[in-house]
């Protein structure tokens, strides 16, 4: 099969523990866009929390956000298409997380706004204060996140994070129950909530298809639950070693975690205008 795109996610796959991008990875990517060949960031970030490796990349397409929530252009600085969550839902999880003692991330415009600052918060802050001033990310911390979410123009999702993961997967059940919305894990202690119907592998399949493509010419990395509907919609989805099992197995490839070059490796396989 011959591959046109190559679609990334990043945390956990294409970035290392310490959120950078190894070397190898950047010089295969770099080949395969010089021989015409599309890369495409599909991430859980918000748009404002790419900026470092969208320009590694030095990339032209538009980056799929908050785990298909939105395509936005990052040239242009602006939003392409969109489903965000709707007021009344956005109000009613907050609701929850204040009666559950949740702390919630809420993604929403060009800032992420937060009430309580955990440790998921400061380590971003933490890697936020590494980076340029143009390149840092946009937290707020708010008083009121019903507040934050009222002045808001889009709420993008929210980024739920606690150390008590079953007490977390009952929460997200529940929104999924009663609120109709669509919950996914993106890290082992994180779930995003956000409209339901919204998945990596939805909104790519939009912009593979705008853009003359078919799903079969992509090949595509992850290492989450949230990347699953993109992996297997793609002509070849790529599972990282330190993806859980039940990823791997979903998967039509396992290669090395993202601490090794087996990003770059399968670049080289299987683009034969590639060299090593």
């Amino acid at each position: 099969m011959s591959y046109r795109i190559i679609a990334l996610d990043l945390d956990g796959t294409l970035l290392t523990p310490g959120k950078t991008i190894l070397p190898a990875s950047l010089k295969a990517l770099a080949k395969a866009r010089q021989a015409g060949i599309k890369v495409v960031i599909v991430t859980g970030r918000h748009h404002v929390a790419i900026h470092p490796f969208y320009q590694a990349l030095e990339l032209d397409t538009p980056a799929i956000c908050c785990n298909g929530t939105y395509l936005y252009d990052y040239h242009a600085k602006k939003v392409l298409s969109a489903d965000p969550l709707p007021e009344n839902q956005v109000q009613a999880v907050i609701r929850r997380l204040d009666d559950a003692g949740i702390p919630g991330l809420l993604y929403a415009d060009d800032a992420m706004m937060y009430q309580h600052e955990t440790g998921h918060v400061q380590r971003t802050l933490k890697w936020a204060e590494s980076l340029p001033p143009a390149q840092r990310p946009v937290f707020v911390q708010v008083n009121s996140l019903a507040d934050a979410a009222k002045r808001a123009h889009s709420i993008w999702k929210f980024a739920l994070a606690h150390s008590d993961t079953t007490m977390l997967a009952r929460f997200a059940q529940q929104l999924e129950t009663d609120l109709g919305l669509a919950c996914e894990w993106s890290w082992q202690d994180q779930v995003d909530i956000a409209k339901a119907g919204n998945s990596k592998g939805k909104r790519l399949r939009e912009w593979v298809e705008a853009n003359g493509y078919q799903m079969s010419e992509v090949l595509a990395f992850g290492d989450n639950y949230n990347d699953l509907s993109m992996l297997e919609a793609a002509g070849l989805g790529v599972a990282m070693a330190n993806a859980d099992e039940a990823i791997k197995a979903r998967a039509d490839l396992v290669i090395g975690d993202n601490t090794e070059a087996g990003i770059a490796e399968t670049v080289n396989k299987y683009f034969e205008h590639v060299s090593t």
